[in-house]
């Protein structure tokens, strides 16, 4: 989106009449990529559901102290980040799992979610994400599969280039020795 578009978005979003309508707009441009950001944390559906709905409910309360430092969509995804990593804090799963435990929670997903299907290659290599500390794995899938720059994570997850550059490789090497 360009900063044109997104700079009257964000205008609607703070005016209390068309508030409504540029919010249905906000989730319909955004929600899909948040959804798959946040599935791709918590695994789950139905989790995913409910944080991407938490989400929302706090850019909805935020957006009057948004202050446009960042691209909205970066700002969403921060939000999105925070709602997954907080809703694995409360709930305590997949953590740290040890490689069988990461196969069997993926081949759990894969028997019983009707929302989530893979090849045995796609399969493995979420296995081998599922084995990555919570940061690596958050860091690993922005960059790998969203395609995101290192600089706009650096935005949305607060954190420096440098170390989200040697985070990624650490991963990298995590996921090659998976495999290896």
């Amino acid at each position: 989106m360009d900063t044109t578009n997104e700079a009257l978005l964000l205008e609607q979003l703070r005016c209390e009449a068309t508030r409504h309508a540029a919010f249905g707009v906000l989730v319909e441009r955004y929600g899909e990529r948040l959804y798959w950001h946040i599935r791709k944390i918590v695994l789950q559906h139905a989790d995913a559901d409910d944080v991407l709905q938490n989400t929302f409910i706090k850019a909805w309360e935020g957006i009057a102290g948004f202050r446009g430092n960042a691209q909205l969509f970066t700002w969403l995804f921060r939000i999105a980040t925070n709602e997954s990593i907080t809703f694995l804090n409360h709930t305590k799963r997949l953590q740290h799992l040890t490689i069988g435990d990461a196969r069997q929670a993926l081949s759990n997903l894969c028997a019983t979610d009707a929302h989530f299907c893979a090849t045995d290659a796609q399969q493995k290599l979420q296995a081998a994400i599922l084995t990555l500390p919570e940061r690596q794995r958050i860091v690993f899938n922005m960059r790998y599969f969203d395609e995101m720059p290192y600089e706009q994570i650096s935005e949305v997850l607060g954190v420096s280039v440098g170390a989200l550059k040697a985070s990624y490789h650490i991963a990298e090497q995590k996921i090659k020795k998976y495999f290896g």
